[in-house]
């Protein structure tokens, strides 16, 4: 792996307020994962957005609340789990 990839993590391991920038969405083998996976791309979920944790839920860390653009998402972990970013983001402090 080299640069950003080699540093990429999932969402839902991304520290809270801490910009980073998504990489790529996985792709599950089953119906309903490729369906989740088609409404966080629709969502905005897609390489080189900006996108930060601004709270969680408690107990757990669950739900995440998930800045992307000018919207707040919740998302579950497991949700959030699908998304691969690499923490920092161009333009974001």
């Amino acid at each position: 792996m080299t640069g950003a990839a080699s540093a990429a993590i999932s969402l839902d391991q991304l520290p809270n307020h801490q910009w980073a920038t998504v990489l790529d969405v996985l792709r599950p083998d089953e119906k309903e994962g490729r369906e989740l996976v088609l409404r966080l791309t629709e969502i905005g979920f897609v390489p080189g957005e900006a996108v930060r944790i601004v709270a969680t839920g408690v107990p757990g860390r669950e739900p995440l609340a998930v800045r992307l653009g000018h919207t707040t998402f919740a998302l579950r972990r497991h949700e959030a789990s699908l998304i691969r970013v690499t923490p920092g983001a161009v333009g974001r402090g």
